[in-house]
């Protein structure tokens, strides 16, 4: 078992990593897809940012020191390479268009960040016990996860209770689920992996 010194230094560099791959790269990529009209690029980091909120709401989960914010933080890291590389018809139209450091960027980040989640994902499986256990939960390698929220919350609510949070981000997290069952039972099975009409 690796110390809590490490652990706590590979978390902390996990999130420093996210912030980088998950709400940086994508930022700018969408401001230049913006700038330059490219539709496609534009598209499919819109339909990124919906897929990576529930990154966002795990955060918010986290501060309210919620167990099952380890299951929702895996979750995430699935499905948000899955947004990019779901849809046929704009990965085709992506393709298809000719070279450009835009899409060379895009195309970088795409990848980078599909080997970052992958990598997160098996990182972080050993720590899907800490939503399945109370007493795991209050462990150290557990509560290494909850610095980060709680240093994010201290900085940007630090008028806002972690329980206050929690709940807007429980009603989040209902909202998330519902629309995400919406598409897999209602418009996945009339469009495909067509992103038109998204």
């Amino acid at each position: 078992m690796p110390s809590s010194l490490l652990i706590q230094s590979l978390v902390w560099t996990d999130y420093r990593l996210a912030v980088l791959f998950t709400v940086l790269f994508p930022l700018i990529l969408l401001v230049w897809a913006l700038v330059a009209r490219a539709e496609v690029i534009q598209q499919l980091l819109v339909i990124y940012w919906k897929v990576s909120s529930l990154l966002a709401i795990t955060v918010y989960l986290m501060i309210a020191e919620l167990p099952f914010s380890f299951l929702t933080a895996v979750i995430a890291r699935v499905l948000m390479p899955l947004s990019l590389w779901f849809w046929a018809d704009l990965n085709e139209e992506i393709r298809e268009q000719p070279f450009s450091f835009r899409k060379l960027a895009f195309t970088a980040w795409r990848w980078g960040i599909t080997f970052y989640c992958g990598l997160g994902v098996i990182f972080q499986l050993p720590f899907l016990r800490c939503a399945f256990s109370q007493s795991v939960f209050a462990s150290e390698s557990c509560q290494v996860w909850l610095q980060a929220p709680s240093l994010f919350r201290q900085s940007f609510h630090a008028g806002f209770t972690p329980g206050f949070l929690g709940f807007w981000a429980i009603l989040a997290l209902i909202i998330y689920v519902l629309t995400l069952s919406y598409f897999i039972f209602v418009k996945l099975g009339r469009q495909g992996r067509s992103a038109l009409n998204q």
